[in-house]
C-alpha cells in the first residue's frame, strides 16, 4: 500500500529548508504539485527527478538527471544508479564533474564516498521503508563550497 501523503516531519523538513531534493518515484502528479507550490510559497527551491515508478505526465515535468550547484557544491539526482556492488567507481565516472551525487531507487540509504570524492547519498524513503527498519530521509547543509553536514532522519 502507498502512502497518500508524506509525514508530517518531512513536510516540515521541506517547509524549512532552502533546498528540497526528490530523487524519483513521485508515483502522483498531485505531490510533485503540492511539493512545488510549498517549496515556493516558503522562498525554497525545488529540485527533483522522474523515478520508475513516475508516468508520462511526471517524466515531461521533470528531467531524468537534474544538475545543480548550491553553496559551491556541485550536485546531480538521479533515480537509478544500477546496483550496490560497483556502484561508487561507475558513479564516478559517470559523473566526474559533480561532488555530490542523490540517488533514489533501492529506498535503501547510502552514504559512501568514490574514489576521487564524489559523495553518494540516497535518503531512503520516507513512505515506502522496503526491507529497511524505519522509513528515513536525509538533510544536509553546505558552507563555501564544502557538504558540511549530512544526517540520514528516521521516522
Amino acid at each position: 500500500m502507498r502512502a497518500k501523503d508524506l509525514p508530517a516531519p518531512v513536510w516540515a523538513a521541506a517547509d524549512a529548508a532552502d533546498v528540497v531534493v526528490h530523487a524519483g518515484d513521485w508515483v502522483s502528479v498531485d505531490l510533485l504539485d503540492v511539493l512545488e507550490a510549498r517549496t515556493e510559497s516558503t522562498g525554497g527551491r525545488l529540485v527533483g527527478v522522474w523515478g520508475n515508478n513516475d508516468g508520462p505526465e511526471l517524466r515531461a515535468r521533470l528531467p531524468e538527471v537534474a544538475r545543480v550547484e548550491l553553496d559551491g557544491v556541485r550536485f546531480a539526482v538521479v533515480h537509478e544508479t544500477g546496483a550496490a556492488q560497483g556502484r561508487e567507481s561507475r558513479c564516478a565516472k559517470a559523473y566526474p564533474d559533480v561532488d555530490v551525487l542523490v540517488f533514489g531507487h533501492s529506498h535503501i540509504p547510502w552514504d559512501t564516498t568514490a574514489p576521487g570524492g564524489l559523495r553518494l547519498l540516497n535518503p531512503g524513503s520516507p513512505t515506502d521503508r522496503r526491507r529497511q527498519p524505519t522509513h528515513t530521509w536525509m538533510t544536509a547543509e553546505t558552507a563555501a563550497g564544502v557538504l558540511t553536514t549530512v544526517t540520514l532522519r528516521h521516522l
